[in-house]
């Protein structure tokens, strides 16, 4: 089995100096100590009289999506933070084990912001299996570890199945639907228009809700090539003028299909099947519908393609969206009702309204420059707002094209997490962490992988409001104005950020405020500036950080937190008197924040050099220098210039993938399930493993 490198924090204050920080509302807040959990593990049958020994209780399995598998494990005790856990896992009837990461340590963060969000982290480890085989079984087992002592069983064993890719039933009745004066010959039973198949009957009148569900689960209807558009405004009997909805002219589904026998919406593959809004606020209303299944569509002419879910109000299970096309809409898929779980969007392509000819922010002095040049207007209008956005378990996004959005993908920011409540002037206290009866509403166990996302507004993919195992992989960032790795906040982690390009960011790389707490980055090409204002727990192993003259310093970090790291990395530092900034509080102190309204006391470090930087703060100690001729082809970019800020680039005209020989190449910790089959005496740093297949960003064929 591959070794595991366990990294020890050893910080040095040499020449430190003291800073004090403000937490004002919008830098992160975050809490440590036992006294404020808000979970306890399953009471223990075991009595210690040694705080600092470990209690181990329940070990909770998140939902399984395709490849990976989340756990939580609550504890008591370990009040000095030295256990740790080992994860091995394998799949059902196998006799090898193989190494996991090991979970990540969580113990009383708080993630606070003025009233919005106010969340404290029970005492636990958090972590995730990798790179799975769908609908398969698997075996997990851990074992928990301290030097104080363990009270109690000390291991652990998980019996659980990934997901399987969606699929329409094979068994289910087949219904063919057919456009509108369409004259050849039709397979039967064949219907004019989607909702006279759907429901028992359908009109552009009144008549158009009194329909009831024809479909059942299992069922499949059978689009066949056409436009489907009509006329809301008429009230008509007419076919030819509606046959959706008056007024809104919306689809609205409200049968529920099931995990095995979803009900089914595919083009029949004669030729492009058109579902046109004609301008519409919702093309499709799912929010009452589980397991509706799209495949083949072309969604267009819509402010949202597909509503699935309303905060606090209603949303909808297991939606699939596959192989399909969304072009001129506000948003592409849309949920941020916090019951809604297991979606799986992929091999899609989302286009959207912005000007698809000019990166420009939302906000910044950088922006003001281009207001009227080539009939620019900013700030720019936002004519499209986000290609899928989510809130809820057990989502998977993954491989998909999105362009010319405000936002790529995100998490629902959402506010405090169902049962739990924010602090504030006026609001009541209440829990900080949701409870038990609330867990299957939480934002955890979600994919982000394999997309290709360019000409945002802001940000590729958001994690903001996530909680535990948010998995963010192999996904191609270029083109973005602001952060592409954007959490704020994270609510715990992990938040695991591996495998990513990132390129092309003018203002940055990297988001953590608000509270961020629990992101982890590993093996991602960061070329752009790392500037993290307030976070905590907060990991660094194995990428690549080359900037983009965003900033002074190449990685400048403000932590809460003793024990965040950073390791195995490499840097091209800019010609500047700073080139890296590390700020934390004293290697005795494990969190400096007590309260909303505390004024944490930190240490400020500034260094010009990495091997200055490396000495004072223990941080870096196997880091190495690198520059852009590590890479085939990424020439530097200088978001200083002006002439090129705007520029759209093209990853296909680029070559992300190591020189033979590079600087980069065998200098990384191996990273179970991240950086497994690496070449060489060690894996490389940055995305791309030298020799290695490049991934897929997009749809796959």
């Amino acid at each position: 089995m591959a070794s595991v490198i366990i990294f020890e924090l050893n910080v040095s204050m040499q020449t430190a100096t003291i800073f004090r920080i403000g937490l004002t509302a919008f830098l992160s807040m975050v809490l440590a100590g036992t006294a404020y959990t808000q979970i306890a593990s399953d009471p223990s049958p075991f009595e210690t009289d040694n705080p600092k020994a470990v209690v181990p209780g329940e070990l909770f399995t998140e939902p399984a999506t395709l490849i990976n598998i989340g756990f939580e494990w609550l504890i008591q005790g370990d009040d000095n933070r030295n256990a740790s856990v080992s994860v091995e896992y394998r799949e059902q009837g196998s006799s090898e084990w193989l190494d996991g990461l090991p979970l990540l340590r969580l113990n009383g963060e708080r993630v606070y912001s003025e009233s919005r969000v106010d969340v404290i982290v029970p005492n636990m480890f958090a972590g995730s299996v990798l790179e799975l085989e769908p609908d398969t079984a698997y075996e997990a087992r851990f074992i928990i570890t301290d030097p104080d002592g363990v009270i109690g069983n000390p291991e652990r064993v998980a019996l659980v199945r990934t997901r399987a890719e969606p699929q329409p039933y094979a068994g289910g009745r087949v219904l063919h639907v057919y456009p509108h004066g369409y004259t050849g010959e039709k397979l039967e039973p064949a219907f004019e228009g989607l909702m006279c198949a759907y429901n028992e009957w359908c009109a552009g009148t009144d008549w158009a809700t009194s329909g009831r569900p024809r479909v059942r689960a299992g069922d499949t209807l059978v689009v066949h090539a056409g436009l489907y558009k009509y006329n809301r405004y008429e009230y008509t009997n007419n076919a030819a003028v509606n046959r959706s909805t008056p007024l809104d002219g919306t689809y609205y589904l409200t049968a529920d299909g099931t995990a095995e026998r979803p009900i089914s919406i595919v083009a029949a593959g004669d030729g492009e099947v058109i579902f046109d809004g004609n301008g519409n606020y919702a093309l499709f209303d799912v929010r009452a519908a589980d397991y509706t299944y799209f495949e083949g569509i072309t969604f267009r002419n819509s402010e949202i393609a597909v509503l699935a879910g309303t905060q606090f109000l209603a949303g909808s299970k297991g939606l699939t969206v596959k192989r399909s096309r969304f072009e001129n809409v506000g948003a592409g898929v849309f949920t941020n009702y916090s019951g809604s779980n297991n979606f799986y969007i992929a091999d899609s392509t989302f286009m959207g309204r912005n000007d698809p000819d000019h990166l420009i922010g939302w906000q910044g002095q950088i922006w003001e420059q281009f207001a009227g040049l080539e009939e620019q207007v900013f700030p720019p209008a936002m004519a499209s707002y986000v290609a899928v956005k989510l809130y809820g378990p057990g989502h998977v996004v993954a491989h998909n094209y999105i362009a010319d959005f405000h936002d790529g993908i995100n998490v629902e920011t959402y506010g405090n997490p169902d049962g739990s409540v924010a602090s504030g002037p006026g609001i009541p206290d209440g829990a900080k962490y949701p409870p038990r009866e609330y867990w299957d509403r939480r934002p955890v166990a979600i994919d982000f992988y394999g997309n290709y996302i360019t000409n945002s507004h802001d940000n590729p993919i958001e994690a903001d409001g996530s909680m535990h195992n948010i998995r963010i992989f192999r996904n191609m960032f270029i083109n973005h104005p602001s952060h592409a790795f954007c959490n704020q906040p994270a609510l715990g982690g992990p938040v695991y950020w591996y495998r990513n390009i990132a390129y092309h960011l003018p203002t940055g790389s990297t988001r953590l405020t608000a509270g961020s707490a629990g992101a982890v980055f590993y093996n991602n090409t960061i070329l752009s500036e790392t500037n993290v204002i307030g976070a905590t727990n907060v990991h660094w192993r194995n990428n690549l950080f080359l900037g983009e003259q965003s900033a002074d310093e190449i990685f400048s970090v403000t932590t809460l937190s003793s024990y965040s790291s950073s390791d195995y990395n490499g840097f091209r530092p800019n010609s500047a008197e700073v080139s890296f900034r590390w700020q934390a509080p004293t290697s005795k102190t494990l969190v400096d924040v007590t309260n909303p309204n505390y004024e944490a006391e930190l240490e400020s470090m500034e260094f010009a050099t990495l091997t200055d930087y490396s000495t004072a703060t223990g941080q870096d100690r196997n880091s190495v220098l690198v520059d852009y001729d590590i890479f085939i082809n990424v020439p530097p970019l200088d978001a200083r210039d002006s002439e090129s800020l705007q520029t759209l680039y093209n990853a296909a005209d680029l070559d992300f993938r190591l020189r033979s020989g590079s600087a980069a190449i065998d200098r990384g910790a191996i990273l179970p399930g991240i950086t497994d089959d690496f070449n060489g005496d060690a894996p490389d740093l940055g995305a791309l493993e030298f020799g290695a297949d490049t991934p897929i960003y997009g749809p796959r064929p």
